[in-house]
């Protein structure tokens, strides 16, 4: 019997017994929907201090007290990107707290830090504050930005999960948007000249203190990953959590079956462990430190993983390669290089940004889980490309006339927009929906860590680089985003596989668990015997539960081995 047979005959069970996908999945499964509705005011957390800043850099009075910094473009770019190398470093220590800490209490932990940013950027009386404070907020906003997706991703059911990941993304781009139009009211705020109050730009970063302590606070009462749980050997909450999340009995088969998947993976995995390391099994911190370093090296030395990795971490890379942090980081000023004259009329453009790229997210919410995860990244690749050559072709024409060419200045506007609706829907959750869900739950802590550094590694060059750019090569800057754009759809089309429907643990059939020795074969077939996975693995007639879906109730389910 090939690996997993007991295994595979028991998710095909749970996907019958399941309920649907997408948003009649989500309505069926309201207390999951609830509490990821809730964390995912990390990702609102992490959009709004994105999207705030860069109409901030547009106010008369921020460049008035910040001078010094805004005024040449290396400095504004490591003013905006600064926040993206502190991500950097807190996604890359986040994957040994989540893993050591919880997920929970490691979301709680990077409010803390986000905080302590915001309160120094808001009282910040020069460029150094600045730039500290941003540090400090990215350090926050980095590991929020690995530890809600995966917290999301291991509370979620099979047939939701992407669904309810993408609220990730749907939160970010609602925080954009709320932080553009936050920006363009306070404008306002003694005038938009000279004589502008410094409450306009202090008020709109001060205002991330409100969801950053709700979330804080809020998190308290949420539940523990059942994954995390089991993995720290509290098997009894996590089958509770299982059957408060499914609002089933803990003895009802869905939730054993799910139990008892987790449960083998688990075991597999330690037993793994104890046979290449017997060493390093004695509890000791050192050990468990020594365990955790091996566990990233098992990253780069076995090929599953490896190959996990290159999918992870280059995903990321043209997620940002797409231009879309040069988008929202520099809107105003590049809304201005199209022909939209004054800061008001610039900032009001950029609102719209933040609007399409919120309703575009919605889709992707109710239907990622039914249309699947490489259709959405493909189309959105490749329609980005093309919004960015036809902004290229006009600013190219227009960009020492577009007082005499209004028309092509609104086009590039509206091509500009579109590309944002084309993000919102694809790249946005859909890279993230990927990431979170391809690890095995020994090393998923810390592979995600190493995916969502990419991320931020790669944010934080587009951020230091796009100001000279623009500056330089001018409409280069869109082609140049283009080609990748274009290059990171062909990468998904061909190299990344689909994983719409799978189990986080049956990720490992689609990347080669087949390859594993005969032994391990065999070691994870007894653990799932051992435990009783193949008591739902039978032929027979299953007649479905009252409270299932109608489209699967009073079915006959046949399962062969």
């Amino acid at each position: 019997m090939a690996i997993g047979g007991v295994h595979n005959q028991a998710a095909s069970r749970r996907r019958a017994l399941a309920g649907k996908s997408g948003w009649a999945g989500l309505v069926h499964n309201r207390r999951v929907f609830m509490i990821a509705v809730f964390a995912s005011l990390g990702g609102l957390l992490y959009g709004y201090n994105q999207g705030v800043f860069s109409g901030v850099l547009n106010m008369t009075s921020f460049d008035n007290r910040m001078a010094s910094a805004v005024n040449k473009s290396a400095s504004k770019g490591w003013l905006v990107s600064i926040l993206e190398l502190g991500a950097w470093f807190g996604v890359l220590v986040t994957g040994y707290l989540a893993d050591k800490l919880s997920r929970k209490y490691t979301i709680l932990l990077a409010v803390c830090v986000f905080c302590v940013g915001v309160i120094v950027q808001t009282s910040a009386h020069g460029p150094s504050a600045i730039y500290g404070g941003r540090w400090t907020t990215g350090m926050g906003v980095g590991s929020l930005s690995m530890a809600v997706p995966l917290y999301n991703a291991e509370l979620a059911p099979p047939e939701v999960r992407g669904s309810l990941v993408a609220l990730q993304q749907l939160a970010i781009t609602f925080g954009i948007m709320v932080s553009f139009w936050i920006d363009y009211g306070t404008n306002f705020i003694g005038g938009t000249g000279a004589g502008q109050s410094e409450a306009s730009w202090r008020i709109p970063l001060a205002l991330q203190l409100v969801p950053a302590i709700i979330l804080g606070v809020g998190i308290l009462f949420m539940p523990f990953s059942p994954r995390w749980l089991v993995n720290n050997g509290r098997d009894d909450e996590a089958l509770q959590v299982l059957s408060r999340a499914r609002g089933l009995p803990t003895d009802s088969d869905l939730v054993q079956i799910e139990f008892l998947e987790i449960k083998a993976q688990y075991l597999f995995e330690k037993e793994t462990s104890e046979i290449n390391f017997p060493q390093y099994q004695d509890g000791s911190w050192s050990s468990g430190f020594k365990l955790g370093v091996y566990g990233y090296l098992s990253l780069l030395m076995t090929r599953t993983l490896l190959n996990r990795v290159a999918i992870g971490t280059l995903t990321m890379f043209f997620q940002q390669w797409t231009g879309v942090n040069a988008i929202l980081y520099y809107a105003p000023f590049i809304f201005k290089d199209l022909g939209l004259t004054g800061s008001t009329n610039s900032l009001l453009a950029t609102g719209v940004v933040g609007i399409v790229m919120f309703l575009a997210t919605i889709p992707a919410v109710i239907w990622v889980d039914k249309v699947g995860r490489k259709p959405v990244l493909v189309s959105g690749a490749f329609i980005m490309a093309g919004c960015h050559l036809i902004v290229a072709v006009l600013t190219g024409l227009f960009h020492n006339s577009w007082d005499s060419h209004r028309v092509a200045g609104w086009v590039a506007c509206v091509f500009v927009w579109i590309f944002a609706m084309a993000f919102g829907y694809s790249w946005g959750p859909c890279s993230w929906i990927l990431v979170a869900e391809i690890w095995p739950l020994s090393v998923r802590g810390k592979g995600l860590s190493i995916a969502a550094s990419s991320n931020w590694m790669n944010n934080f060059i587009v951020g230091q680089v796009t100001p000279t750019m623009l500056d330089n090569i001018n409409f280069g800057t869109f082609v140049f985003f283009g080609v990748f754009s274009f290059l990171g759809g062909l990468f998904i089309m061909f190299f990344v596989p689909e994983t719409k429907g799978l189990t986080l643990e049956e990720m490992d059939d689609v990347f080669g668990a087949e390859g594993l020795a005969v032994a391990d074969q065999e070691r994870q077939m007894a653990i799932e015997k051992r435990i009783g996975l193949d008591n739902y693995a039978i032929v027979g007639d299953v007649r479905e539960h009252s409270e299932k879906d109608d489209d699967v109730k009073n079915d006959d389910l046949v399962y062969k081995a």
